[in-house]
């Protein structure tokens, strides 16, 4: 019964991680034309897996701030 829930958990951490790539994909197609690029790298992916959307904000106002 434990591997079962292992898997669950690794399965839940595996699907959160490809979406916030599909998302960060998306999202630089989006903006793409007013030349903001946020880069789909593992500092990006991990803070859109861990906060999701307010990760996204956040991700955008620090690449304006910067």
């Amino acid at each position: 019964m434990l591997v079962g829930e292992r898997m669950k958990k690794v399965y839940s951490i595996v699907r959160r991680i490809v979406l916030s790539i599909i998302i960060l994909y998306c999202v630089n197609l989006i903006i793409y034309t007013s030349s903001v690029v946020i880069p789909i790298n593992y500092d990006s992916v991990g803070i859109l897996s861990l906060l999701g959307l307010p990760g996204l904000i956040s991700l955008l106002v620090i690449y304006f701030i910067i």
